[in-house]
């Protein structure tokens, strides 16, 4: 147990001692909890700041990144002045600006299975604040093995899902999303976007959920899953069970120790370049253009994506729409780009397999071109 309330941490708490579910005793719960987050991007942010605002004694944060401008439209714990610094530095210093009575605890690494064990051994609860599904399954055979709840969420555009999956109590997430999807099936928020506020509305949620586990509340929403809409305000709930042939909590378990899935999210860069011979660069492009030489270039991005930079003479095929009979001449050259070169590599690595041979994907997509061959464009 941690020390007892001071004087003045029962003046920044007093609102929450008029609760009587909450109370002097409540409030001396939380002060005595340990939390770890993992992540500190856009769920993160508001997770850190509600707990730490709400006196809950150590918190734990977790992420390899730095601040990026393009943060800053949801990563409401960063600032400008903070670009290029680690995220978790930034955002314990916000905290503790914040809250100085609360403990901040930083991990500047990459969560993975040799490193899990450590890191979240003296924490109680553990909160998703991730971008990836192989930090997702992580997590939860990490608290099913230790029998830890896992406050789950994710974004998207404008939806949001939130649970709190515990195998002692409920399904875990293995019991309702039984293995990752294939790499590519799902976007991530750098090739989707994500609207700027619903981190806040579902990270808060997930905070709320902490906060009535740590203070003992009954109305845990165990084998739930909580689906916002943010464009007309709805939240579903969706009843779930537990999975008696789940691979980690169910009857006859499979999987018995620790290990990472495909990894990670892809706006981080971690995830294999095309081969070189599949790949061509913004200056090569450039030059067959000019020299007049016959080619197809395909744009894989969503339409609203060339608003803010293209690359004349391409026509525009969305990357879900992709498919091989679109390759109706294998002598002309095809050269797929999109924003940064992550999914026009999908799409050429799959056409690669079905055995075209004259499809390149353009190294670095539009942000390359804007960078090398076209200023006046965006950056994005």
């Amino acid at each position: 147990m941690t020390q007892k309330l001071s004087q003045q941490e029962v003046l920044r708490y007093s609102r929450h001692l008029l609760i009587p579910q909450v109370g002097l005793s409540g409030q001396q719960k939380l002060k005595d909890a340990n939390v770890l987050i993992v992540g500190t991007g856009g769920l993160g942010s508001p997770i850190s700041l509600y707990l730490a605002a709400a006196g809950v004694g150590t918190i734990g944060l977790v992420d390899y990144d730095v601040v990026e401008d393009s943060n800053l439209q949801r990563q409401v714990i960063h600032s400008t002045k903070k670009i290029g610094a680690p995220k978790v530095e930034s955002a314990r210093q916000y905290l503790e600006d914040l809250n100085p009575f609360v403990k901040i605890e930083t991990f500047n690494e990459m969560l993975s299975a040799e490193n899990v064990e450590k890191i979240g051994k003296n924490y109680q609860i553990i909160v998703d604040g991730s971008d990836n599904f192989s930090t997702r399954y992580l997590l939860n055979d990490y608290c099913v093995f230790h029998k830890k709840p896992y406050i789950y969420g994710s974004i998207f555009r404008f939806e949001g899902q939130v649970s709190v999956f515990d195998a002692q109590h409920g399904p875990c997430y293995r019991c309702i999303f039984p293995t990752p999807p294939p790499p590519g099936v799902v976007p991530s928020c750098g090739e989707g976007g994500v609207f700027g506020v619903l981190p806040g509305t579902v990270g808060t949620i997930q905070a709320t959920e902490v906060i009535k586990l740590l203070l003992g509340l009954d109305n845990t929403p165990y084998g739930k899953l909580y689906l916002y809409d943010a464009i007309d305000l709805s939240i579903q709930t969706i009843q779930l069970r537990k999975n008696p042939n789940c691979k980690i909590c169910g009857t006859h378990p499979d999987i018995l120790s620790l290990q990472d899935t495909e990894f990670f999210c892809e706006i981080h860069g971690n995830e294999n370049p095309p081969l070189p011979e599949w790949g061509w660069s913004v200056q090569e492009l450039k030059t067959s253009i000019d020299s007049g030489k016959k080619i197809r270039l395909i744009d894989v991005r969503d339409p609203v994506e060339r608003e803010v930079a293209m690359i004349p003479n391409s026509e525009n095929i969305p990357y879900e729409r992709i498919n091989s009979e679109m390759i109706t001449d294998k002598n002309i050259p095809v050269v797929f780009y999109c924003r940064n070169g992550i999914r026009s590599g999908r799409v050429v690595q799959k056409l690669r397999n079905s055995g075209f041979q004259n499809i390149f994907n353009l190294i670095g997509g539009t942000n390359a071109w804007v960078r090398e061959i076209d200023p006046e464009s965006y950056l994005y």
